[in-house]
């Protein structure tokens, strides 16, 4: 069964980087629309970055424009999402989706993922 798995969360200062992974198994990921979702303490997630099965096509949260960027390599299966000059509000568990095609908007905004992982924490804080 396909399974996800987030990586590269950690402490990082503000105005630092942070680059996480999402790598799938059992299953391909060439047919998926993929993204990242974030949830902060007491918050209800929200989403991110959505990308297009091909890579072609990229949603992002006003929040993170100019910031974050999503991206994804179909030949290891796996999702990035770079995330640079970090703020404090950026901190939360981040968990990435996979949806079988899909608009980015609706995976995005509607948070339709088939899979997710089991989130990695980042904290931004001096």
């Amino acid at each position: 069964q396909l399974q996800l798995v987030e990586s590269g969360g950690g402490l990082v200062q503000p105005g630092g980087s942070l680059r996480l992974s999402c790598a799938a198994s059992g299953f391909t990921l060439d047919y998926y629309t993929l993204g990242w979702f974030r949830q902060a303490p007491g918050k209800e997630r929200e989403w991110v970055s959505c990308i297009s099965s091909s890579g072609g096509t990229i949603y992002n949260a006003d929040s993170v424009k100019g910031r974050f960027t999503i991206s994804r390599d179909n030949a290891k299966d796996t999702v990035y999402l770079q995330m640079n000059s970090l703020k404090p509000e950026d901190t939360g568990v981040y968990y990435c989706a996979a949806r079988r095609i899909t608009t980015v908007q609706a995976m995005c905004i509607l948070s339709r993922g088939d899979y997710w992982g089991q989130g990695t924490q980042v904290t931004v804080s001096s």
